[in-house]
Order: C-alpha cells, then structure tokens, then sequence
C-alpha cells in the first residue's frame, strides 16, 4: 500500500509540501531567539508574540473558507505561499537595517498565521482533486511522514546554523522553503476546474459557519473536533513550560533539550508508515480509537522528570511513545476528514477547524502560562498530563463509518493535517 504511485501531480505536491515544511522546521523558535536576543524582550513579551500570532491570525483567517471555496485551489496555495515568503523576508531585510521591532514581528505572525490557515484549508480541497478516495491514505500517510522526519531534523539544524551565521538565517531558510513550495505548486499542469460561484460578491455570516455547521451535524466529526482541538492545545500549552523546567529549573544543557525532543520525532515518521498497514490488519476505525487512546496516556509521564542522563532518557521514551501514537492517529483522523467532506464544502471544514484549533492552543498557552506562575512549571505540566487522560472519552466510540453517499462512482467511503 505504502508503494502506490499517486501520480505526477500528487509529486509535486508532495514535493512542494516538503519544501515548506523543512523551511519551516529549519526556523522553529527563530521568532522568540530574535525577540530575545536582538529586541531584548521579556518572557510576558514573548509569549504574547505567539499568542497574539494565532489568535489575531485566526480570526483574520474566518471569512477565508468560503473565499477559498469559490477559488480555484492551486493560485491560492501559491499565493499564500508568496505572501508568507514577502512576510517573512522583511525581518532579515528590517535587521540589516537595524529597523527591526517588535511589532514587526507581531504582524508577520499574524501575516503567517492567516495565510497558513489559508493554504491548508486549499490544500486540502486540492489534494481531493489530485488523488482517488481510495489514495487518500497512503497520501497522508506521505505528508506525516514528511513531516515528522522534517520535525526530527530541521531545528537542531536550524540551532547550528543560528549558531555560525546569525539569528534572522533560519528565517531566511524558513521563506525560501515557502517560495520552493509555491514554485513546486506551480509545476502541477493538470487542468483544475473552476469551482461554481454563489450569487453574492460577498460572504454572508451563514457563509462564515457553514463549516462548525457541518462538523456539529457528523457523529463522527463532531466529537473527532473536539478530541484533536483539546489534546493538541494541552500538548502545546505545556511546550514553554517544558523549556523552563528542563533549561531552567533543572539546568539541562541545550544540546540535551534538542535531543530530547528531537530524536523521539523518529516516531512520527514510523506511526506514518505503520498506519496504512494497521488499518489494512486491523480495520480504520479500530486502530483510530486505539491510537487516540494511547496518544492521551504517556504526556503525564514528564511530570517525574529530572536532571542528567536519566531525566533524558526519561524524556525521549514518553516523547518516542507519544509522537508514534500521533503519527498513526494523524495519518487516519486526516483521511477520515476528508472522505467525509464533500470536495465543495472542504475549505470551510478545514478553515473552521484550525481556527477552532488554533484559538484553543493560543487560550490554553497563555492560561497555562498563568497556571505555571501559580503552581509552578512542573505542577502545571502534571495537570495538564491528568487532564489528557480524560480525553479518550472525547473519541467517537459511537460513530458511524459512513455519513454519506459517495462524491462519484464507484467511490466507497471510508472511515485527516494536510500541508
């Protein structure tokens, strides 16, 4: 299953979804190591630029879906593509002036924020056009993949080259990889047809809802939303308390810190490949549940790290185990997305889907951030790890495998994050 070839355009797809996804591993953290070291900034500062990012980015992002729809998919993933390259280049360009600030920085996340929603909503109509239902698997099992092996890689390269040539290089990595991705896009030569336009220049509030209407009417995507949405911003929420417990608190060395979560990302690429697999064994829906259930249980195990080599094996074999059950979850809950989405309605799922998700990581960050202030960093970890743990009765245990008819002949539905 893992060998099937998916076809010319679905190569550059891919191709161009690597480029931007190693750009932007290549430069994870850049924002906050700039923040820090070039504006002298404090933490509060600091998390309020990646808080303010997505939340701002976010609600810039909501009328997107139905503009999206109403587009051709491909020039929008190009030009999003573009945007985030242009944003992006102004922070090196503001440094060497030395014009750069802050709030530069502040609108360039906003900028990447909303575009990002943008493309990933595009991209995922577009790969529906690109590849059969029955493929859809295999393709995300492709993009997990990608991901997780760029994820292992990109930032301890990204740390050595901030390292020898500066801190504003990685940004400059992280645009080139947007602009090798747009002209990947660009490659794609097969005809897309013209999507069919509503009467009205412009998007009504229904319009706007039309995608939480469609997730809250599915039994399968309704509860799937809610389960991806809490685990995710409970995930995320504990990462900046993870570096001051392990960097501060408990004195770990740098190089420790990226090994420790970098070398477990090994996993992610492993759970990529194992899912089409399990699936075929085991059936779709059975290794979703288990692998949902099994990603909730190893985070609350962070809570008993400590200092030196034992903390960090400590680290990389919850991390190993966590990331390997993502990866599985990922590659299914991705594909279920979208096979139970019609191709015109995609969009706005998709849109209403990482506005919700990424409105909750920017809420939880900041009242975690709150909570660690209280409590301390390893308390406010060890609640959220107890919390995970009630997440598996979110999963949807009474779904049902098929919501509707079949798109097109021949077509059998299936019981999903895109680039």
């Amino acid at each position: 299953m893992g060998r099937q070839r998916l076809g010319r355009s679905f190569g550059w797809l891919w191709s161009a979804y690597a480029a931007s996804t190693v750009g932007t591993w290549l430069g994870f953290g850049a924002f906050p190591l700039i923040a820090i070291q070039v504006l002298d900034v404090g933490p509060a500062a600091v998390s309020a630029l990646t808080a303010a990012g997505l939340a701002v980015g976010t609600a810039l992002a909501l009328p997107l879906g139905p503009w999206v729809e109403r587009r051709r998919k491909r020039p929008v993933m190009i030009a999003t593509n573009v945007v985030r390259c242009a944003a992006l280049l102004s922070v090196p360009i503001a440094f060497w002036l030395g014009l750069l600030s802050y709030p530069q920085l502040l609108v360039v996340s906003v900028v990447g924020a909303a575009a990002n929603i943008a493309f990933t909503s595009a991209s995922g109509a577009y790969l529906k056009s690109v590849v059969r239902p029955g493929q859809l698997l295999v393709a995300n099992g492709r993009f997990e993949s990608t991901l997780w092996t760029a994820t292992a890689v990109g930032p301890t390269l990204g740390g050595a080259a901030i390292s020898l040539l500066g801190p504003v290089v990685t940004v400059i990595a992280n645009a080139a990889g947007f602009l090798l991705s747009a002209l990947g896009i660009g490659r794609i030569r097969e005809p897309e047809p013209r999507p069919a336009r509503p009467t009205g220049a412009r998007p009504r509030g229904a319009e706007l809802l039309a995608g939480w209407r469609f997730i809250l009417a599915d039994r399968v995507l309704r509860p799937l939303l809610v389960n991806t949405v809490t685990v995710n911003a409970l995930i995320m929420a504990t990462e900046p308390l993870l570096a001051v417990l392990l960097l501060g608190d408990l004195g770990w060395a740098a190089w420790q810190y990226s090994l420790a979560f970098g070398l477990p990302c090994v996993g992610g690429f492993v759970g990529a490949q194992l899912a089409p697999r399990l699936a075929a064994r085991y059936g779709r829906r059975r290794v979703l549940l288990a692998s949902g259930v099994l990603r909730a249980l190893w985070p609350v195990g962070l809570v008993l790290v400590g200092p030196g080599p034992g903390g960090v094996l400590l680290v990389i074999a919850v991390e190993l185990a966590l990331i390997t059950c993502v990866g599985v979850f990922n590659t299914l809950f991705a594909t279920e997305r979208l096979q139970r989405v019609p191709a015109d309605r995609v969009a706005r799922v998709l849109v209403a889907w990482r506005v919700t998700g990424t409105g909750a990581i920017a809420l939880l960050t900041a009242l975690w951030g709150v909570l660690a202030a209280v409590t301390g960093a390893r308390v406010a970890i060890g609640i959220a790890g107890a919390a995970l743990l009630a997440t598996p009765f979110l999963l949807p245990w009474h779904g049902s495998g098929a919501r509707r008819a079949p798109e097109h002949p021949g077509d059998v539905p299936d019981l999903a994050e895109v680039p």
